[in-house]
């Protein structure tokens, strides 16, 4: 296990360290003679992903920078610019990691009891998150923490054969966070991620007897070599788990939830009977 200082509420920021890999790799692709719409399959990631790795706006995972530098011949080169990424000063390893795994993951699931999760949070709501922050962010803070929010969200459009799994509590919803509109909008986004075809979003009833939950919120990751990581935060701390007895316990729970969570079709229908009701 591996614990340490909270950072995974405010989303990663571009790094000098980001924007001089992404220079590098643009460089060495261009020497090889390779567009970005031909570079892109030889790594086995979208021609978008590339796209943000050479702006500096997405993190390299280990495997993208094994197979670029093996696609460009140039394997020592990528490694050793890797060795030097960091996302912001100071920022803990732990997250480092949880992020290239998130990244990464062939499937991907989150239970969440205090917010909607952030993959799925529509604008409105990530205002309405980082404005009651405390202590207070600055406008600028707010504003580097949405634009970073949304476009991490980029995950369910350019992984489409990750399985994405979302259990919300209903009560996220009714809480109303932002007032009426923010949740109308909320309510509509979820509905809108709901319907891609890499993505379930189940809600948790308010009444539940016998609830998988008690724990607290998890997210969950398998890996290309489909070993699972797990993750979860509370005030002011984190922690990846990797222990396999650890993370077997959370699937199991993860499992009991979304037994007991209303099905995809289900949470739909609730979430269409919720905005009518606002």
């Amino acid at each position: 296990m591996l614990d340490g200082k909270s950072g995974f509420e405010g989303e990663p920021e571009t790094s000098e360290s980001l924007r001089t890999f992404g220079a590098v790799l643009k460089a060495l692709r261009e020497e090889a003679g390779l567009t970005q719409e031909e570079f892109a399959p030889r790594v086995e990631y979208s021609v978008h992903y590339v796209a943000k790795i050479e702006q500096g706006k997405r993190f390299p995972p280990p495997r993208f920078i094994e197979r670029a530098g093996a696609a460009l011949e140039c394997p020592r080169v990528l490694r050793a610019a890797g060795r030097h990424l960091s996302r912001r000063p100071g920022l803990a390893s732990w997250f480092h990691q949880w992020a290239g795994i998130e990244e990464e993951a062939i499937s991907l699931y989150a239970y969440e009891c205090r917010a909607i999760p952030g993959l799925l949070q529509p604008e409105p709501y990530i205002r309405a998150i980082f404005d009651g922050r405390l202590p207070p962010l600055t406008d600028e803070q707010i504003e580097r923490q949405v634009a970073a929010r949304l476009a991490r969200q980029s995950l369910l459009h350019e992984r489409p054969n990750t399985a994405f799994s979302f259990v919300i509590e209903q009560a996220l919803i009714s809480r109303c966070v932002g007032g009426v509109e923010v949740t109308t909008r909320l309510i509509d986004h979820l509905l809108r991620q709901s319907r891609l075809n890499n993505v379930e979003v189940q809600i948790m009833p308010l009444r539940q007897e016998n609830h998988g939950g008690v724990d607290g919120l998890m997210y969950l990751a398998e890996t290309g070599h489909n070993h699972w990581v797990g993750y979860s935060e509370g005030q002011q701390s984190s922690i990846l788990i990797t222990e396999a007895d650890d993370v077997s316990a959370m699937l199991q729970r993860y499992g009991k939830l979304r037994s007991q969570a209303l099905d995809p079709r289900a949470s739909a229908n609730l979430l269409e009977q919720m905005r009518g009701a606002l």
